[in-house]
């Protein structure tokens, strides 16, 4: 999966997102963390990859965004434990 850096400080990112899913996935958790003040994607047309903005207060946007990535890790896993036992 391709990611670009487009803006890139402490307390704020953007990022172009090959995939529309992980943007629309690391929104939903970003938005889970208080210090994320807003997590939002935009696509400006439909040929063009979405644009993921976050911006933070209180812990630098590289943290939220391992910690919503380490959340989605974990849910993952549980889901699928969850999906081995049926078996």
């Amino acid at each position: 999966m391709d990611i670009k850096i487009l803006k890139n400080s402490k307390d704020e990112i953007e990022v172009e997102v090959g995939d529309l899913t992980i943007a629309e996935i690391l929104r939903v958790y970003l938005n889970k963390d208080p210090s994320v003040i807003f997590a939002a994607w935009k696509k400006e047309h439909p040929t063009k990859n979405p644009v993921l903005r976050i911006k933070t207060k209180g812990k630098t946007v590289k943290k939220s965004i391992n910690d919503a990535i380490n959340s989605i890790t974990k849910e993952l896993g549980r889901i699928d434990n969850d999906f081995k036992k049926l078996k």
